[in-house]
């Protein structure tokens, strides 16, 4: 399976699990990613370590620390 940091500016994909743990994993459903989320990548940051994501109509960056954690379709 493939992870969050994987997919390609302009894709859209699909959120098949979430491998986060505590405090990060409900940070992460607060904003949407939920398992069968689409998550549009928008854009990425200097040295590709910050990226865009368009997740339920919002626009939220998360660092590639945060984005592994996420499992795609």
């Amino acid at each position: 399976m493939k992870i969050l940091t994987d997919a390609n500016i302009g894709e859209i994909v699909k959120v098949g699990k979430n491998d986060a743990k505590d405090s990060l994993k409900e940070r992460l459903l607060a904003l949407g990613l939920t398992n069968g989320a689409k998550v549009e990548v928008l854009r990425k940051g200097p040295k590709n370590n910050l990226t865009v994501y368009r997740i339920r109509g919002a626009m939220i960056a998360l660092r590639n620390e945060e984005s592994r954690l996420i499992k795609i379709l």
